[in-house]
């Protein structure tokens, strides 16, 4: 009913905040109450606040209030809060563990086909235009970066592994994935450089 009201506000052309706002913070009791993770209403509100080719539309104005908390300090917190993992005494067994490496190449491997692979075949079925005075040897290497996972890693690995044992396993995996994807994105976007431009 609330995600049905914020819509229904969309679509009678109100275009002040606070009245999403008032709906977005009831939307989040309701859902952490109801035992759904409440990040699931900021998702739903998101959808329901209006944007416009304006830049003045109240999600854009929403994202330039709210960007600057987000990025100093929101992330910076949780990252904090969530990456205590101490590799003392990791071996080579712990490397090895199936979770360890599951969450590793999830990210190294898994990131760069879904990307890479997503927007080859949209630009072959014609829904999407390839980006102007860029190869595909760049965009595999943005691909590769797009690998480098933190903060929605660890998030969504605690929702997935709520035992503490796998907790250091799922940390270290995420480590592992976004070390390989930084080195290999950084080699593949240096020797892209390097190659004489040509345009997809």
């Amino acid at each position: 009913l609330i995600f049905g009201a914020m819509v229904g506000l969309d679509r009678l052309g109100v275009r002040r905040l606070w009245p999403y706002l008032l709906l977005a913070g009831a939307l989040w009791l309701a859902v952490l109450s109801s035992g759904v993770h409440a990040t699931i209403a900021g998702v739903l509100a998101a959808f329901a606040i209006p944007i416009g080719e304006s830049r003045n539309s109240p999600l854009d104005r929403l994202e330039h209030h709210l960007a600057p908390w987000v990025i100093l300090g929101i992330v910076p917190l949780f990252a904090l809060a969530n990456a205590g993992v101490s590799l003392a005494g990791v071996g080579f067994d712990h490397l090895v563990q199936p979770l360890t490496l599951g969450v590793a190449l999830g990210l190294f491997l898994g990131k760069q086909i879904g990307i890479f692979g997503g927007i080859r075949l949209a630009v072959a079925c014609g829904l999407a235009k390839p980006p102007v005075s860029a190869t595909w040897l760049q965009v595999y290497g943005v691909a590769l970066l797009c690998g480098i996972g933190f903060t929605m890693s660890l998030f969504i690995g605690g929702l997935a592994f709520d035992n503490p044992l796998f907790s250091d396993e799922v940390k270290i995996g995420v480590l592992g994935g976004s070390l390989m994807s930084a080195v290999c994105g950084y080699a593949v976007l240096w020797w892209a450089n390097r190659r004489p431009a040509a345009a997809i």
